[in-house]
């Protein structure tokens, strides 16, 4: 075990194994879609920038020189601007397969899902499976994981989710949702390092479910308590609810977003993850940790606190940013026309001059609307509308200075702008 290649060093999962070993002594090379960040907080390991599904036989055979062990925990929930399930979990297993082949690695550790080996009702699940099957057709020594929920320190999707959840004193309790033995990530990353191991078991697949069986809602509450909250008001969405919000995740996703809450998610929720942590025991010896003693270990700190609270703000702050972009770049060009000529007039722009920085302005609200709309340029977006909001304010005070003591306060409402716009900076980040 003298060198191992974590793919997907930067995720919930790959972040800890490739911290766990590099302060152990061992050499890690991380790999990731995007490194610069990693490469700044954790020096130790070697970064290097690549994406299964994007990436070459040839070269991941290069990238994985003088490698000898991967562990590949990248996955994607849902087919989007940004991910392809097929790419990820099937076709680019295959050139990494190919790719440590040629490099001369033989022990491969591969997350893959609980239950994919007994239904498939997502293209999430049917990709996971068939990945699954190219790895197990390899000559590679091959381990296969299939975790239930994986709860620790760290919150990415589900996990982040619970936690948002858990601050809400008006719980809403989606339907149809099967049981869960979550696992701590602690005895995940545990189990890698077992099967690292020279002369442990290999050509097998292991599902990691936790001790205990909840359902959704009482993970929430687990968490909920953590958080040193009292019981919250539970209510059960009506069917046509939960489904409009799967829907509005859906068509978050096709923006660039990653929400948990997504049509992909409501089938394997459905589903349940509770596995047989029997031969997981067997094999290793680990004896899972219980999460409520977990969480009792670690007393819920004020950033824990804050994430819980501040995550189903998130894409409420970024909804609205926006709704009132667009909205106003439309009122601009529309009905608020004939307004804004006036109050320009009072000013003393006048004329052509006056409609050209009317409708300007209408279009440069609407292209950062739309780009805050987007994930892909959110954040440039949101940089752009405070330096625009900044230039309104500016150009506001030389030719409507008395806007600043309307009774509207059309000019003071600007800095609450700008500062919800600092909020979904600050937040803009999953992981």
């Amino acid at each position: 075990m003298d060198r191992i290649a974590v793919i997907g060093a930067t995720g919930l999962i790959g972040t800890s194994i490739a911290a766990a070993f590099a302060t152990r002594g061992i050499r890690v090379v991380g790999v990731a879609r995007h490194v610069a960040d990693a490469a700044r907080s954790q020096p130790a390991i070697a970064w290097k920038a690549a994406e299964v599904g994007r990436t070459s036989t040839a070269e991941w055979e290069i990238l994985l020189k003088g490698v000898t062990a991967v562990v590949n925990c990248a996955g994607a929930l849902q087919d989007g601007p940004s991910d392809d399930l097929a790419a990820t979990h099937q076709i680019g297993l295959a050139e990494l397969v190919a790719g440590c082949r040629a490099a001369g690695i033989k022990r491969f550790v591969h997350f893959s899902a609980m239950g994919v080996d007994s239904a498939t009702p997502t293209r999430f699940s049917a990709t996971k499976r068939a990945g699954d099957d190219v790895l197990s057709a390899s000559e590679l020594e091959w381990v296969i994981l299939r975790p239930s929920v994986v709860l620790g320190r760290s919150a990415y999707g589900a996990s982040a989710l619970i936690r948002g959840l858990s601050s809400l004193p008006w719980l809403p309790v989606m339907p149809d949702t099967g049981a869960l033995r979550p696992v701590a990530l602690e005895d995940v990353v545990a189990t890698v390092e077992f099967f690292l191991i020279s002369g442990a078991p290999t050509r097998r697949a292991v599902e990691l479910s936790g001790p205990e069986r909840f359902e959704f809602v009482e993970l929430v509450r687990l968490y909920r308590r953590w958080l040193g909250l009292p019981p919250a008001v539970e209510f059960t969405i009506p069917n046509w609810l939960a489904a409009l919000a799967y829907r509005s995740g859906d068509f978050a996703g096709r923006l660039g977003w990653r929400p948990p809450v997504r049509n992909t998610a409501r089938l394997e929720v459905a589903r349940g993850a509770s596995g047989d942590d029997t031969a997981w025991k067997r094999i290793t010896g680990i004896e899972p940790r219980h999460i409520g003693q977990t969480l009792e270990a670690r007393p819920a700190s004020v950033q824990d606190r804050w994430f819980a609270s501040l995550y189903l703000l998130k894409p409420i702050v970024i909804g609205s940013l926006a709704i009132f972009w667009i909205g106003s770049g439309l009122a601009s060009l529309g009905p608020g026309l004939p307004a804004g000529m006036t109050l320009m007039g009072q000013g003393g722009v006048t004329g052509l001059s006056a409609n050209l920085v009317i409708v300007g302005g209408g279009l440069v609200d609407l292209m950062i609307g739309a780009g805050i709309a987007f994930r892909k340029t959110a954040r440039p977006a949101m940089l752009a509308g405070i330096a625009v909001s900044m230039a309104y304010a500016l150009a506001g005070s030389v030719v409507t200075p008395w806007l600043w003591f309307d009774p509207l306060a059309p000019l003071l409402k600007i800095a609450p702008v700008i500062a919800l716009m600092m909020v979904g900076l600050a937040t803009l980040r999953d992981r």
